[in-house]
């Protein structure tokens, strides 16, 4: 009997019993879905958080407070502060710099005539734009003057436009900002939506403008300013790692800290940061899988049961054919064909299910998913061997059956 009569003989048999197979066949549509629509949003993820950290700058390196747990006060959280003028020191020493830029971020409530909302307001200098690869979509950057004379002008994002101002040219308007009001001179280029690392729902302020009317002594220690940041664009890729290096030298230099101590600020490259965040996202969407892939042994099981009692059912039929001359073999190829065709029914669904429900997550906006060839690929041949291996032991049950005894089974 050559396969096609066999798969012939499977749909027949399946088809015999169609509530009991389409019950069979949903375990595997349930797995082969959810291991199609969580990889397929995984790897969206990924791709979404390496373009946005690319679109962060070019040759990125960033400096920021570093949360540490110190064993005075019961283990509480220290922060080791990051001050204005650890960038004057760096700007001055580091060498391979094409632009710096310090920035002071606070989230604060910024308000129009008709609306309020929360967003994350930042202290810039003018570089901000160029380390940061920032484009003004219309009217202006923060510029120098706006520094030197503490303007209350803002660049707000596209993301702050479209909600505050639903759809009206923003520009030369005014927002406030904590109750003090500021004229929009500029919004910047929508980097996209996807929420993770976007400057769409940022409001820009002049540094100096915050240190004097805004940020007020949360933004001092001691009379020193304090940044969040520092955003470095090296002059080219081969510089960074020194760049890196001195910075680390120059901010111990700064905080009287020996080579051995622990440096409490964070200095990492752009390469670094896209490093450890692919291995993060990698390590989700494995996790995630091996979740999917949990449902998928399920359904298995549940065409092994089946294929028990189908066994059991057929054992007349077996006996009959293996009276009129049928090997061992062709019993067990027929009862894996059945196996394998059920698997291959249930993941042919599950993919157009899977790729439906990561194509709904696309549609609303909450994240890109990417249904690639790959991951069909593996749900498909996933699903086949699932079909093969949990057919393996009612197939062989099946060849093993005697001729008489079978023939006399009540």
């Amino acid at each position: 009997m050559n396969i096609l009569n066999n798969i012939r003989v499977a749909l027949r048999a399946l088809k015999a019993n169609m509530l009991r197979s389409s019950l069979t066949v949903l375990g595997i549509v349930i797995g082969v879905a959810a291991v199609v629509a969580l990889l397929s949003i995984g790897k969206g993820a990924t791709a979404g958080i390496t373009s946005q950290v690319e679109g962060l700058g070019t040759n990125l390196v960033t400096v920021s407070a570093a949360r540490r747990f110190g064993l005075g006060g019961g283990g509480t959280a220290e922060t080791e502060l990051l001050y204005y003028s650890d960038y004057s020191a760096i700007a001055k020493k580091v060498q391979n710099i094409a632009s710096i830029t310090p920035y002071y971020q606070t989230q604060e409530p910024v308000a129009t005539a008709n609306r309020t909302a929360n967003y994350s307001v930042i202290g810039v200098t003018p570089s901000y734009a160029t380390v940061n690869s920032q484009t003004v979509e219309i009217g202006r950057f923060i510029t120098t003057e706006d520094g030197a004379a503490k303007k209350r002008v803002a660049v707000i994002g596209a993301t702050v436009s479209s909600e505050l101002f639903m759809g009206l040219n923003p520009i030369g308007r005014n927002i406030k900002i904590n109750n003090i009001q500021f004229e929009v001179v500029g919004v910047l280029a929508s980097k996209g939506t996807s929420g993770f690392l976007s400057g769409d729902s940022n409001v820009l302020i002049s540094l100096e403008t915050g240190y004097s009317i805004l940020f007020g002594g949360r933004a001092t220690n001691n009379g020193k300013p304090i940044l969040s940041g520092i955003s470095i664009s090296a002059s080219n890729a081969d510089s960074i790692d020194t760049v890196v290096s001195q910075t680390e030298t120059i901010l111990r230099s700064q905080h009287g800290l020996g080579l051995n101590d622990d440096l409490g600020l964070s200095v990492s490259s752009q390469a670094q940061m896209l490093s450890s965040l692919s291995t993060i996202t990698a390590t989700l969407t494995a996790f995630l899988g091996a979740i999917a892939g949990i449902s998928l042994l399920v359904g298995g099981i549940g065409i092994m049961n089946i294929t028990l009692v189908s066994v059991t059912e057929r054992t007349r039929e077996i006996g009959l054919r293996k009276a009129v001359g049928a090997p061992q073999r062709a019993i067990l190829f027929q009862f894996l064909v059945e196996t394998i065709t059920l698997s291959l029914i249930g993941g042919t669904l599950g993919i157009a299910l899977g790729a439906s429900i990561a194509g709904v997550f696309t549609f609303l906006g909450i994240i890109d998913a990417a249904v690639t060839v790959d991951v069909l690929l593996l749900a498909f041949t996933f699903s086949a061997l699932i079909g093969l291996f949990f057919g393996i032991y009612p197939a062989y049950q099946a060849s093993k059956m005697r001729p008489i005894e079978a023939l006399r089974y009540e």
